[in-house]
């Protein structure tokens, strides 16, 4: 059973979720993670599924454009015989040629019959595109809530204009904006150099940390000799590589204090700094290391370390 150091409110609802979620973008992602090559399969994917459970998360993060709709399939194929009960948080993407309100409420539709679910516990809209940040259209957030769709509702990737207009938006409709899902990492800090995490954190709006560990490059198993594979390796060429060490040095000799790795130092920083982040998982490993950021904190002075060395990054 998680302690209430594990456990944190989404926004203002009463839904509790664990400090550390699951991403699944890597869940049927060819692109970019390289699904179905040598490296994972299904068979993979829910041993990722059980072994989060297994190890105190109580959410995944998912959406209908990864994979293409095989993240939430596979998440509906694992959820009828999951070891507890699990909350599930879903995406909508403001496709161009999607005009009406209505559309919204058809791809939510379409996400329940992938995930083989009656409503979802968090809808989010995906991104700020076109016309999908303007109050008409995020009222309609409220109105998958009225329906039963969904629990709660958030947005991804809005700014602190968009993301106050949103929570503006919602209230006036008389439901909270839950969370805003933005990238947050040591290596990516500008939601704090713009305003977005003071506002949300005044405003009890949970920020939903996406690619805490930056792509990988904070488990510390990349660098100059060693790039990342795939389209990663044009995200972090060599030279970016280099300016990185001096902070996965200091990451490493922080997780030898605490008896945990690099990637789960990065992890707890992002839970220190009130995020909850949601780390992908394609294997067992990476999920039982994942969840190793929970139950325990950094110190004060580890986290001003941190912050000061991730200040030299440009």
């Amino acid at each position: 059973m998680k302690t209430s150091l594990d456990l944190v409110p989404l926004g203002k609802t009463d839904i509790m979720i664990t400090t550390v979620g699951v991403g699944t973008w890597a869940w049927g992602d060819r692109l970019i993670w390289g699904y179905g090559g040598n490296t994972y399969n299904d068979a993979d994917i829910r041993e990722a599924f059980d072994v989060s459970l297994e190890n105190g998360t109580n959410w995944f993060d998912t959406a209908e454009v990864y994979g293409m709709g095989k993240s939430e399939q596979f998440l509906g194929k694992f959820l009828p015989s999951a070891s507890k009960e699990v909350l599930v948080a879903t995406k909508f993407f403001p496709f161009p040629w999607r005009m009406s309100k209505q559309a919204m409420l058809r791809s939510l539709n379409k996400s329940l019959k992938r995930l083989q679910l009656s409503h979802v516990d968090l809808y989010q809209i995906h991104t700020p595109f076109g016309r999908w940040s303007k109050p008409e259209y995020v009222s309609t957030l409220a109105e998958a809530v009225n329906a039963g769709l969904t629990r709660a509702v958030g947005v991804s990737n809005f700014n602190t204009e968009k993301t106050k207009l949103a929570n503006e938006t919602l209230l006036a409709a008389g439901v909270p904006l839950a969370s805003n899902q933005v990238e947050y990492s040591l290596f990516n800090r500008r939601i704090e150099k713009n305003g977005l995490l003071d506002y949300c954190h005044e405003n009890d709006i949970t920020v939903i940390a996406y690619s805490p560990l930056a792509k990988g490059m904070a488990t510390g198993k990349y660098d100059p000799e060693n790039p990342p594979p795939g389209a990663r390796k044009r995200i972090y060429p060599p030279e970016k590589l280099q300016q990185f060490q001096p902070l996965i040095t200091l990451l490493k000799e922080i997780s030898a204090v605490h008896g945990k790795t690099p990637a789960q130092v990065a992890l707890n920083w992002t839970i220190c700094k009130g995020t909850v982040p949601i780390p992908g998982a394609k294997n067992a490993k990476q999920a039982a290391e994942n969840l190793g950021a929970m139950g325990w904190r950094l110190s004060p002075e580890e986290v001003v370390a941190l912050d000061e060395a991730s200040n030299l990054l440009e």
